[in-house]
């Protein structure tokens, strides 16, 4: 218990007493430092009582060694001892319970997004953040096939590119030109197999050039790209290919793309999944929901028919259940899929009855459901197919 008091001088004169309803007032301007809220909103105030000049508040905190405590508790103090009538302050701390931080997440996510800067994408588009906890589980052809998937199935697609230093979309997508700027001068995304696409891989003269960045940079070319891309106001689905890792690029798209979700991708192998558990808990801890996982090199079929597990068995189902998320696919090994990125003609739009090709459809199918486009989720919506289905039609 943290105490702290001032002296009361007996020739002053005694100003009205402090209520419960004034401490939280007062609490309301002491803001958690990480979440960007007051700790009334975030619901961390638990309760608070007066009597003899003593006000005792009792504060949850997500865990009990939370490095912001310290600081948490001084912001408390001073902001309810300086009320008439306080002479001391006391704070009780605790450790929250899973349930209440949940509720603080969602609360601090929906803070996030009022008071986030305005981006050019639309905030109904459905913003989707392909992740991975290490590179080589195959997250970019992951996220390029996905997006032709989504666009095959009659949405309108944009592909963010933000694995700032290892791009190679425009190559899966057989893109060379060079983004260039409108008369705006926002940049206009390139355009092929009907999805817009932004990269770093298209602002330098050749793929093998190195980008020398680091932290700031990687954070400020991201801010570019949500800010000064002109991206299309009636796009459906916006993916996001993450660089891998838990890092600066994808703390930045936290914080600038609030309505953002996220697709951990992994492999069957129980290291690859560990890893990717480490992604998982970034993007909670950033408020990034997981929708859900995707398990890639999911074994081989040999022309014979025999099947073999080259990397292990279960890892994205293991993952999912970890993270009580849905397992949303399983992509089997397939030369198709390597091809395919190689020459810029991803699977799905050539191949989509092969295996890999109807795995990444079915995929697609399934975020659909999880996260369908903005206005199937309005209110008219809702009730237009309430209608269809009280009459007998099926929904359209």
């Amino acid at each position: 218990m943290f105490l702290y008091g001032r002296t009361r001088h007996y020739g002053d004169t005694m100003p009205a007493e402090a209520t419960v309803a004034d401490v939280e007032s007062a609490l309301r301007g002491v803001v958690d430092p990480e979440l960007g809220a007051d700790v009334v909103e975030l619901g961390m105030v638990r309760d608070i009582s007066i009597a003899e000049g003593v006000a005792a508040v009792g504060i949850a905190l997500t865990i009990a060694a939370c490095p912001m405590r310290e600081q948490i508790e001084s912001d408390v103090i001073r902001k309810v001892t300086a009320l008439p009538g306080i002479d001391r302050t006391e704070v009780s701390v605790t450790a929250m319970t899973e349930k209440q931080r949940s509720d603080l997440m969602s609360v601090a996510r929906r803070s996030a997004r009022e008071q986030a800067a305005p981006t050019t994408v639309n905030p109904l588009t459905r913003v989707i953040a392909v992740g991975s906890g290490k590179g080589g589980v195959g997250k970019s052809s992951v996220t390029v096939n996905l997006a032709i998937a989504l666009r095959r199935a009659g949405f309108k697609v944009g592909l963010l590119d933000a694995d700032i230093w290892g791009f190679s979309t425009p190559r899966m997508l057989g893109v060379d030109a060079r983004l260039e700027a409108g008369g705006d001068r926002k940049i206009i995304p390139a355009r092929t197999s009907g999805i817009h696409l932004v990269s770093t891989g298209l602002l330098i003269d050749d793929e093998e050039t190195a980008l020398m960045w680091r932290g700031l940079m990687l954070s400020k070319a991201v801010e570019q790209f949500l800010h000064d891309v002109a991206w299309p106001s009636d796009i459906d689905y916006l993916l996001i290919d993450m660089p891998p890792g838990t890092g600066d690029v994808q703390m930045a798209l936290a914080r600038l793309l609030p309505q953002a979700e996220m697709v951990v991708v992994t492999t069957p192998q129980k290291a690859a999944q560990k890893v990717a558990a480490r992604v998982a808990d970034m993007a909670r801890r950033s408020y990034l929901p997981v929708v859900g996982v995707i398990e890639n090199m999911s074994g081989f079929t040999a022309e014979d028919g025999t099947h073999y597990e080259l990397f292990g068995a279960g890892g994205g189902s293991e993952l999912a259940a970890d993270l009580g998320v849905p397992l949303i696919g399983q992509i089997p090994l397939d030369p198709l899929v390597v091809g395919g990125g190689d020459k810029g003609s991803p699977v799905v739009e050539d191949h989509p009855q092969s295996p890999s090709g109807a795995a990444f459809i079915t995929a697609a199918a399934r975020l659909i459901e999880l996260v369908p486009p903005a206005e199937d989720e309005t209110c008219t919506a809702r009730i237009a197919v309430l209608m269809e289905q009280l009459e007998g039609r099926p929904p359209s």
